[in-house]
């Protein structure tokens, strides 16, 4: 025999219930079935309300009620044919009216004792499974109604009555014996033993139902029919990326279900695991999906874990002291007072010093359970033998669950790591000897960032989702965004990063979302959904989200920027950026950021602040490492510059040169900021710090390449002018190394504790002589590399390949966090 069971949101009205009615026909061809159904959906909680209405004397309960009525009419005739209404409209009147007549009672009185809420939420029950059955009888089912209370036998603890499993068992067992394909069952209802009242049998009590009938048949399976597909490995309202769990073991089901798992309750799987019946969990919306299946066969899946679930809304109790050591008898006055003020105790850690007990429980809960705790304690509090008893609120528990997690080391290596590396701290942690499951508590405003990290790390394969927030889509940002959009699915299968944009900013929208912005269409995203652009809404609206595994990237040459990269740092958010403002700053603000980055360990990255993508800072911070020291430093770092000393030979004018690079866009929209050699202090300062060495920007010293008239021109065409009258010098210059065979290089270089910048010429034996293009160069001469030096070569300026280098370091960062 199979038992199966349908739940309020399967059973809500008329085309619901002929999905259900077709799910029943295909099954009947394999067995004899029991049905149990819940209360048309939202029918229990509307009879809660009248029952109130009516208990405060308020006469709206009849409007509602007569709402309640019309809709359970108005199902019976959408669903029935007109002869089979008929045959059961009698009954029906006499159920409301029976309702009419005890709610017209509670008004008079204005009392509504827990037996009477009973009575009157039992017709929920009653008339979805009579009105169903009339269906299936009416499609040619042979199908008989049951009224479970006289199957199901419990004690007299109205609303959440205990069954009497013996005698329901017993009465239970007849029904195989009767001569009918189907009986529908009423779900959530049973009967006190000793006055034959109707009772209910509490939270989940339609699952229950099902699986006491299941039990007392020795069904063959027990089938729980909802919404979901199955019991999935965490709430999917948080993790978006959670699955169904195709198979579960009762023990790992009854951790689930107290942890939250709405699919589930834990007096559902309590008969059924005692009779080794297999539950199945399956959507009556999609019937071919395989659900989860519960059992006792423990799964042999890859994988750390099962499940993970949570529960919001608690708080830490924590008494400590000298007098809980070596006392006899604390602990047990400790939970016995608690137990006394019926507050259960979701949470338990105590010190092996037996200095301190913490527990966590429900925070509706915590103020009684401190008024009894200090009435238990208050000798002892006034002695000072234990501390004041300290509550901490506003606390999420998240339990990972899985039998696969026993005696496999590693398991809470990985979760505190996970946790660390996205800013997640946890309050407290519990574990049994079991190792089935691991619970710790956490703020809860990091409860959505811990779920979907850990789900990331223990559910999904090495696969997890990285978050970007961008600011500035500019040159550099335009080039990032089609190079992250061309190679997203290369990115996913080679390192299992999901990279997603969940924020995004130009100079006058921004968009920040929980849900990832298309890369195929965020220019129109920002343009019509997007709020007018300002960084510090962006950042808190960032921190505001808290997701997992988020990276800021500041592809901006924005002095303000910066200002808010420690706020960022310190909220666990890692950064990558091409903007040299921050690292070329005070030796202070550089030194507080690399702290920052270093006490929340989490990455500060800018590799693109020098050299574009080529591997500089990393080489330098791979050599400091591995334990080598920095002699020199020798670079062309200006691939503008570069391009334009490559390209001048005296046949053409300097300017003339200057005008095609920037026409290339290989430099600023002012040259001057280029030939200044601003932007190469900036560079070689970052690289001198990045060698150990405390050195501010007034300690570099430039030769500059222009005239001061050129420097101080108004416009940028006066600028040129300028540097045409200029032309007899520049000429000169690149005349005077030609005859010696040499070239003019632009080199920025640090020895010794010194840093300049200056034009030099340079012979065929140095490593620049051969520089073309755009091409940078930097050179380390180190303890190790000193007779031949370390060169780093390569394109130095250009938005593709500054862009690429920005790329690899988002990689590098998402793999590191």
């Amino acid at each position: 025999m199979f038992v199966l069971k349908f739940g309020g949101s399967s059973v809500a009205d008329a085309s619901r219930l002929r999905r259900v009615a077709d799910i029943i026909v295909d099954k009947i061809e394999l067995d004899k079935l029991v049905v149990v159904v819940s209360a048309f959906g939202g029918v229990t909680d509307l009879l809660i309300e009248i029952t109130n209405l009516a208990s405060d004397g308020n006469k709206d309960y009849r409007d509602r009620l007569a709402e309640l009525l019309d809709r359970i009419r108005t199902v019976c005739t959408d669903l029935l044919p007109q002869v089979a209404f008929h045959e059961i409209e009698s009954n029906i009147k006499e159920n409301h009216y029976a309702l009419e007549r005890i709610l017209e009672g509670v008004f008079l009185t204005q009392e509504a004792s827990k037996k009477t809420r009973d009575y009157i939420l039992s017709f929920g029950e009653r008339n979805s499974a009579f009105i169903l059955t009339s269906y299936l009888i009416s499609r040619g089912v042979n199908a008989e109604y049951i009224d479970a209370r006289e199957y199901i036998f419990t004690d007299d603890t109205f609303s959440a009555a205990v069954v009497d499993f013996e005698k329901s068992f017993e009465a239970i067992s007849h029904i195989e014996n009767k001569p009918s394909d189907v009986y529908v069952a009423t779900g959530f209802i049973g009967s006190d033993k000793g006055s034959g009242r109707t009772t209910t049998l509490g939270r989940g009590g339609s699952d229950y139902s099902a699986a006491i009938f299941a039990a007392g048949l020795d069904a063959e399976q027990l089938e729980i029919w909802t919404d979901v597909n199955g019991v999935l490995t965490s709430d999917p309202r948080v993790v978006k990326r959670a699955y169904s769990i195709p198979q579960m073991t009762y023990s790992e089901a009854l951790e689930m279900s107290h942890f939250g798992a709405k699919v589930l309750y834990a007096p559902t799987i309590r008969p059924v695991r005692f009779k080794g019946i297999p539950t199945i969990i399956k959507n009556t919306f999609e019937p071919d999906h395989p659900g989860t299946k519960i059992h006792d066969i423990k799964t042999v899946e890859n994988g750390y874990a099962t499940g993970l679930s949570a529960i919001k809304d608690c708080a830490m109790i924590t008494i400590e002291g000298p007098g809980l050591q070596g006392v006899k008898g604390f602990a047990s006055r400790f939970f016995g007072c608690l137990a006394r003020a019926d507050i259960n105790i979701i949470m338990i850690t105590q010190a092996s010093s037996e200095y301190s007990i913490s527990i966590a429980i429900l925070q509706d809960n915590c103020s009684k359970a401190l008024a009894c705790l200090e009435d238990e304690f208050e000798f002892e509090l006034r002695r000072s033998l234990v501390d004041p008893i300290t509550v901490v609120n506003d606390l999420s528990l998240l339990a990972v669950i899985g039998e696969k997690m026993r005696n496999r080391p590693g398991v809470s290596g990985l979760l505190f790591k996970t946790l660390g590396k996205n800013g997640v701290n946890v309050e407290a942690i519990s574990q049994g000897s079991s190792e089935l499951n691991i619970t710790i508590a956490i703020k809860s405003e990091d409860r959505s960032r811990a779920l979907n990290c850990i789900h990331d790390s223990f559910f999904l394969s090495g696969r997890r989702t990285t978050h970007l927030f961008i600011i500035g889509v500019g040159l550099i940002g335009s080039k990032l965004l089609e190079q992250l959009k061309e190679n997203h699915e290369s990115i996913l299968q080679n390192t299992g990063q999901d990279i997603v944009i969940n924020g995004i900013s130009n100079s006058k929208k921004m968009l920040v979302s929980e849900e990832a912005v298309s890369l195929e269409n965020y220019q129109d995203a920002l343009a019509h959904n997007g709020e007018s652009a300002s960084v510090n809404n962006m950042i808190d609206k960032m921190i505001k989200l808290n997701l997992p595994h988020s990276i800021f990237v500041d592809n901006t040459a924005s002095p303000d920027i910066p200002e808010y990269y420690s706020k960022i740092l310190k909220h666990n958010i890692a950064i990558s950026t091409p903007n040299k403002i921050a690292m070329s700053s005070s030796m202070t603000d550089y030194n507080r950021l690399k702290a920052l980055s270093l006490r929340h360990h989490i990455p500060f990255k800018y590799e693109t602040n020098v050299a574009a993508g080529l591997p500089v800072i990393s080489t330098l911070e791979n050599l400091k490492q591995s334990g080598d020291h920095i002699l020199s430093i020798e670079a062309v770092l200006s691939g503008s510059v570069s391009y334009i000393f490559n390209k001048y030979d005296g046949s053409r004018s300097f300017a003339s040169i200057v005008r095609e690079a920037q026409a290339l866009g290989l430099t600023e929209p002012d040259p001057r900021e280029d030939l200044s050699g601003a932007d190469v202090r900036r560079k070689i300062l970052i690289l001198a710090r990045e060698s150990g060495v405390d050195i501010e920007e007034d300690d570099v010293n430039i030769n500059p390449i222009l005239n001061q008239e050129s420097i101080s021109a108004n416009t940028i065409e006066e600028f040129y002018e300028s540097l045409e009258k200029d032309e007899s010098r520049l000429k000169e210059n690149v005349e005077h190394a030609a005859l010696e065979n040499k070239r003019l290089r632009f080199i920025a270089s640090y020895n010794e504790g010194k840093a300049r910048i200056a034009v030099e010429e340079v012979s065929a034996e140095s490593p620049f002589y051969g520089l073309s293009g755009s091409d940078n160069m930097i050179v380390f001469h180190t303890k190790r590399y000193n007779q031949t030096p370390l060169v780093v070569r390569g394109p130095g300026a250009g938005a593709d390949v500054t862009a690429a280098g920005v790329l690899a370091e988002i990689i590098n960062i998402g793999n590191l966090i």
